[in-house]
């Protein structure tokens, strides 16, 4: 009898002991997902009560994280409200740093990511193109905003196209306007009869473009077709990519003083617009 006795209490503490261990199992797995929830709960309600809206620029080849300095200051004398400017370079090894700083209360900042590999030519931009991918993740994640607007200056106009077509679309964020400055679409070449790969993989993909956005394509024109570096007809060339598959499609031409390729992002009337037209109005009441 004493033996059954034995017996019944063993295996009744090893019964608490197994209901007392899947407690504890439920209680901390109940205690995960509480606060695995609750912190995407608190990520969610960030990104949709953000206010943040960035300008990301993109330089063009041979350019640093640095070309926009000048542009920055110009728009910072004459806008009541003052942008922070930040910094992004990527490195060929997938390392990215940051200099600068975004302002607390600043909705607005400007954004640059330059690249390590700043190199011309298709291969180099679609390499570019999977960088600025990576920084725009690693941003995005950061500040949390929703909805930003870009610029790209030469070749920073075709990583900007090459991102939106291959990779905006995984990400809940929209981009508002896109401002492009002397980007050769078509590379060097003057007319559509010679078209460049690059230019006939762009059209080819077009419809994962985003329906919603407003593009300009400003183009320089130190004489009649070209701005020196940039044939005129390169620059049109964006609208086989953009018109018609975008909201609005608006193409500006510049002329007069710093209408050269590389003086155009500091050219006034390039300031002025990106006052009018990319940035957000700001309410002055």
């Amino acid at each position: 009898m004493k033996l059954v006795k034995l017996k019944f209490k063993a295996w009744r503490w090893r019964d608490h002991g197994l209901l007392l261990v899947v407690l504890l199992l439920l209680v901390f797995l109940t205690s995960t997902a509480y606060s695995w929830t609750r912190e995407n709960i608190d990520q969610l309600t960030k990104w949709r009560n953000s206010r943040l809206s960035p300008v990301i620029m993109v330089p063009g080849s041979s350019a640093t994280e640095n070309r926009f300095d000048s542009l920055v200051d110009k728009l910072n004398e004459t806008s009541p409200v003052k942008h922070s400017l930040l910094k992004v370079k990527v490195y060929s090894s997938g390392k990215i740093t940051y200099s600068g700083s975004i302002r607390a209360k600043d909705n607005e900042p400007v954004i640059v990511v330059g690249f390590e590999n700043n190199q011309d030519g298709y291969e180099n931009i679609k390499k570019q193109a999977k960088f600025f991918d990576m920084a725009f993740a690693q941003l995005q994640n950061r500040y949390n905003f929703n909805n930003y607007k870009a610029f790209g200056h030469s070749n920073g106009g075709l990583i900007l196209t090459a991102f939106l077509e291959k990779y905006a679309s995984q990400y809940d964020v929209t981009l508002k306007r896109l401002m492009t400055l002397g980007t050769p679409y078509n590379f060097n070449e003057a007319t559509l009869s010679h078209k460049t790969q690059m230019l006939a993989d762009f059209i080819k993909s077009k419809k994962k473009l985003p329906t919603s956005l407003n593009v300009y394509s400003i183009a320089g024109t130190e004489d009649y077709d070209s701005d020196g570096l940039v044939p005129l007809g390169s620059v049109e060339a964006g609208k086989y990519i953009y018109q018609g598959q975008v909201q609005h499609y608006t193409e500006i031409t510049v002329t007069g003083g710093n209408a050269q390729h590389s003086d155009l992002p500091q050219n006034q009337q390039i300031v002025s617009l990106i006052q009018t037209d990319l940035l957000d109005k700001v309410d002055t009441n």
